[in-house]
């Protein structure tokens, strides 16, 4: 790429910043990249909407890492985040972009010994992603120092702008600077998390990219079936050729019946939700990852902020309540970088009219199909 078609901010990048960018072998950065990085570089408060898998994470933490001042040993940076995988796919970004930065990073998540967190708080860490609960717990024991923050970004800011988190986040923003600087970034943002988000934000700019320039090919699919022949329908697709996906299901107790059922079928499976210990969560990813097994079934809010560039189906096992669920699904395959992917709907007579209305309304094309010896067949 010559200087000509580079961004400024891209030119200016500190050497580490340009060395990582160098190692991940990116042509050019996405649209949201671009078109955010500068208003976060000036300062501004910004809300940013962008499909999943676009590169919203490095549209916040390259400029974030560039303004970490390192003799300075105090939080500066808080990313929130509403689950422990989340946090914890965050981290790992954070590592390999920060890498000879001089920047330190921890990350506070619920369920996790809160002795061990504290010890990683004396540290002095400058930058820290955690999930709301633990992160307000920690400032009201006076552990996490809330004054010395100076940005605040919500990841996935449509999930931490709901009921459940709404006011400990609240909560956490009041207890920092008035002078702060605040950054929501989610790839659906609803009209009232946007009201909502602008009540305690200054002047925010807003940035929003419908579609990437070089969009992933993806295509949508449904198999009509009934209830009781899924678990069969999700065995078959298992069984594809070059298979690896990732079926959600709306609840944790259907999750784990026909996860015993699935498995007592022959398949190796992982299991991925909130009921589920953090160290299940992680093993349950961790084997995804590696192959030992090549299905996970999840449930929606557990399956937040899954970055796997191998997936390459989305199984709907259960359709989608509306089109911010469809889209935050969907967007787990074909991230990116990856090439394509099938988002693949199991759909009773009522959910069929449901996912068709969706499609209809949100113009993507979907197509019929069936499993017919072993292979997905189109009709």
């Amino acid at each position: 790429m010559t200087n000509t078609t580079t961004p400024v901010w891209l030119q200016e990048m500190l050497p580490f910043a340009k060395a990582a960018w160098k190692q991940s072998q990116f042509s050019q950065p996405t649209t949201i990249q671009n078109e955010s990085i500068p208003l976060v570089l000036e300062g501004k408060d910004v809300i940013a909407e962008a499909p999943t898998g676009s590169g919203k994470t490095l549209a916040y933490l390259l400029p974030m890492l560039q303004s970490i001042d390192t003799n300075k040993k105090h939080t500066q940076v808080l990313i929130l985040a509403s689950s422990h995988e989340l946090v914890m796919q965050i981290h790992q970004e954070v590592q390999t972009w920060s890498k000879n930065s001089g920047v330190q990073s921890a990350t506070l998540i619920g369920g996790a010994n809160v002795k061990r967190q504290i010890e990683k708080l004396k540290k002095k860490p400058q930058l820290v992603i955690g999930t709301p609960g633990r992160v307000f717990e920690l400032m009201q024991k006076k552990k996490l120092k809330a004054h010395e923050i100076k940005t605040i970004v919500l990841d996935e800011a449509d999930q931490l702008l709901v009921p459940e988190h709404i006011k400990m986040v609240q909560n956490i923003i009041k207890s920092t600077l008035k002078e702060r600087q605040i950054l929501l970034y989610s790839a659906t943002l609803p009209e009232e998390v946007e009201k909502t988000a602008s009540e305690f934000m200054k002047s925010p700019k807003i940035v929003r990219v419908k579609e990437e320039a070089q969009k992933p090919d993806v295509e949508h699919l449904y198999i009509p079936c009934e209830d009781r022949d899924k678990v069969e329908v999700l065995r078959k697709l298992a069984h594809t050729d070059h298979f690896k996906g990732l079926a959600f299901m709306r609840d944790i107790g259907n999750l784990n019946v026909y996860a015993e059922k699935l498995r007592y079928k022959g398949i190796d499976l992982g299991v991925l939700h909130s009921d589920a210990k953090k160290e299940q969560r992680a093993k349950a990813l961790r084997g995804y990852r590696n192959g030992e097994y090549h299905l996970l079934l999840a449930t929606d809010v557990a399956a937040r902020g899954i970055d796997i560039q191998d997936i390459t189906h989305i199984v709907n096992f259960d359709v989608p309540k509306d089109f911010s669920s469809y889209v935050h699904r969907a967007g787990r395959t074909a991230r990116v970088g990856s090439s394509s992917g099938v988002v693949i709907s199991l759909v009773n007579p009522v959910e069929e009219k449901r996912l068709k209305k969706i499609a209809r309304d949100h113009d993507f094309p979907l197509m019929r199909s069936e499993i017919i010896k072993g292979k997905l067949q189109y009709r």
